[in-house]
């Protein structure tokens, strides 16, 4: 527990440090921000501006313990004439003495930017065109480069593919015998959810969707236990991303909606209830139409609520130190051990949160999975009639 603790407090001075690296230096505690049109202004800290910096995407991932330098990723655009460019983030961004946005030519006077908080692009790569008579138009490229989210997402692959294969390994070459230590907790997990849930829940139907319904589980397990180390590999808030837990989402209603059964279908668009409330207005069946699009919903938001919420919390609780200690030294050193306290005790929730909101995830697409597998109303009475008998004999 005490190296569970000390582990933690270190995770939280990552966090801090970097937040530490913007504060305002100077006299007049403020920061010089230059945006894509070459102007600078001054401002002094920002809470929102620095939470959706931590929150969001961006072009390169951060360096622990410096503020001024980034990790650069590939940026791959489109630009208006049709020509694709690659070049790295470091070329239209610099973090040296604040936020810079820097103007890069490609070549042929294809010059890249980034827009600044005016533009509707803001912090999104734009071409910068510089009309003949002195004008200057911003033109959003197509854009597919390889952003922190994306790059994280394929780390998050990686990871659970190797997790994976490793222990499958074990047991090619161990047989059956049970393995220990890091393969032993992965081994518990994998048996937790397919025996607790996947199995008793989809019964014969369980090896046609259990391999999907098992690496949803892992992978969202990965990403959400990646997301609250702060240096890299991790610090990247998958799950927080709402484009991430749509994407699975939606995969749960395909695979529920593709591979559901005739009597599903007829459940929906003619579901067994009085003729009245299915002809002639088509009550039920608009009900059921409806509630088939809630579920993804339901799984979306709940899963980007809840892990958007814990990194949002800790960061928030950092911030208090540094917006306390410019009111007051005396009162930041008080804020300061509260803070640490608080979020250290965030930080062990948010781990059992990424659990837990992975197996909610798993066992809620699981349920709705088991429900498109609906079989007619002959063969429930035959399968009652033969549990019956076997009870009797």
């Amino acid at each position: 527990m005490n190296r569970l603790l000390i582990s933690l407090t270190l995770a939280l001075a990552l966090i801090a440090w970097p937040l530490y690296a913007a504060e305002p230096k100077g006299d007049n505690e403020t920061l010089e921000i230059e945006d894509a049109s070459g102007h600078e202004e001054e401002t002094g800290i920002n809470p929102k501006e620095i939470i959706f910096e931590h929150l969001g995407d961006n072009y390169g991932w951060e360096i622990p313990f410096s503020h001024t330098h980034r990790i650069p990723l590939p940026c791959i655009v489109r630009a208006k004439d049709g020509v694709w460019y690659c070049f790295m983030s470091n070329k239209v961004q610099s973090h040296e003495h604040g936020l810079k946005f820097k103007e890069y030519n490609a070549g042929d006077d294809v010059i890249f930017t980034i827009a600044g908080p005016e533009d509707p692009h803001k912090d999104k790569i734009v071409q910068v065109i510089k009309n003949p008579d002195g004008t200057v138009e911003y033109y959003r490229p197509r854009d597919i480069s390889i952003t922190k989210n994306v790059a994280a997402l394929w780390i998050s692959v990686i990871l659970v593919a190797a997790l994976m294969l490793w222990l499958a390994g074990w047991y090619r070459r161990k047989g059956y015998k049970a393995p220990r230590k890091g393969l032993g907790a992965i081994e518990v997990c994998v048996s937790f959810v397919y025996d607790g849930v996947i199995k008793p829940t989809l019964k014969e139907n369980t090896p046609r969707f259990a391999p999907y319904l098992m690496t949803v589980f892992f992978f969202i397990l990965g990403m959400n236990l990646l997301g609250l180390i702060v240096i890299f590999p991790g610090g990247a808030n998958l799950t927080g991303n709402i484009a991430v837990t749509l994407v699975l989402a939606v995969l749960t209603f395909l695979i529920t909606n593709i591979f559901g059964t005739k009597e599903y279908w007829k459940e929906i668009f003619w579901p067994d209830v009085p003729l009245w409330l299915k002809c002639p207005l088509p009550i039920m069946p608009l009900i059921e139409v409806f509630g088939m699009f809630t579920k993804p919903a339901a799984l979306t938001v709940r899963l980007f609520a809840n892990m958007m919420g814990g990194h949002m919390i800790v960061i928030v609780l950092t911030l208090l130190i540094f917006i306390f200690y410019l009111m007051s030294p005396a009162i930041g050193g008080v804020v300061t051990v509260i803070s640490i306290i608080f979020s250290v005790f965030m930080l062990v929730i948010d781990v059992l949160v990424s659990f837990i909101q992975a197996y909610v995830f798993t066992m809620l697409s699981t349920i709705f999975i088991s429900l498109a597998q609906v079989k007619g109303h002959e063969h429930k009475h035959e399968s009652v009639g033969k549990a019956i008998e076997e009870a009797l004999v």
